[in-house]
């Protein structure tokens, strides 16, 4: 090989494979991400041939999608009607968020006590911020979902880790209807840092108060009226 061609060579490393990813997974990621948004809200019906219409595909895949977010926990059967879109409850709103709180409490605790660094944290803070001031609600959501993650991740306590992610689906959709509820982007992405703050400052009372009183505040939903959120 010459000097020229050793010098424009690619490293195979840099190459990532072509994915090819079934149908009814892309249609099943893309209902997902409208359901976790809550663009498709609880106790929306899911009918399998306007969906396939909508996204231009048949009804086997759409099928096949629905089948895995009902796996998820995400759609239900209702006898006679079809799948839908599965709603919450006060009791399921109450029991994911008072479970959220002692995990994510048992993190920070975890994190000051092993004096763990945390500055991971900082970047979705940013993007949080950011997208707040683009009135992004998608992006602020996938910022706040990631400063959660991490904050278990940084942790390193695999069962926490486990348990954390069993919650998340219902998690990620709860905060989405309830930004879209109040819409208050600005305030939601300002709840965070000083969390970061108390973190980095090894103070545990500050810190331990602060991620409990933020798991409070996004407990205050009616789910009742999540229907009816714009």
């Amino acid at each position: 090989m010459s000097i020229e061609e050793a010098g424009t060579a690619t490293p195979m490393e840099d190459i990532g494979p072509i994915e090819n990813v079934p149908l009814r997974v892309q249609v099943a990621n893309r209902l997902r991400t409208a359901i976790l948004s809550g663009r498709l809200k609880p106790g929306t019906s899911l009918v399998e041939t306007a969906l396939a219409d909508q996204m231009n595909v048949s009804r086997a895949p759409i099928r096949e999608a629905i089948q895995i977010l009902e796996n998820d926990g995400l759609v239900e059967t209702i006898a006679y009607k079809g799948k839908r879109v599965k709603p919450l409850t006060a009791r399921e709103v109450e029991e994911v968020y008072s479970l959220r709180e002692a995990f994510e409490v048992m993190a920070v605790q975890r994190i000051i006590e092993r004096n763990t660094p945390v500055d991971a944290l900082r970047a979705p803070c940013e993007a949080m911020l950011k997208a707040a001031g683009d009135d992004d609600l998608e992006g602020l959501v996938a910022g706040d979902e990631a400063f959660h993650r991490t904050l278990i991740e940084i942790a390193d306590h695999d069962l926490l880790a486990a348990s954390w992610k069993s919650l998340y689906l219902r998690i990620h959709q709860i905060m989405a209807l309830r930004s879209r509820k109040d819409h208050d982007l600005q305030a939601i992405a300002s709840n965070h840092p000083p969390i970061v703050d108390a973190l980095a400052a090894r103070d545990m009372d500050r810190a331990v108060n602060l991620i409990s009183a933020h798991t409070r505040n996004l407990k205050e939903l009616d789910p009742e009226t999540i229907a009816k959120t714009t």
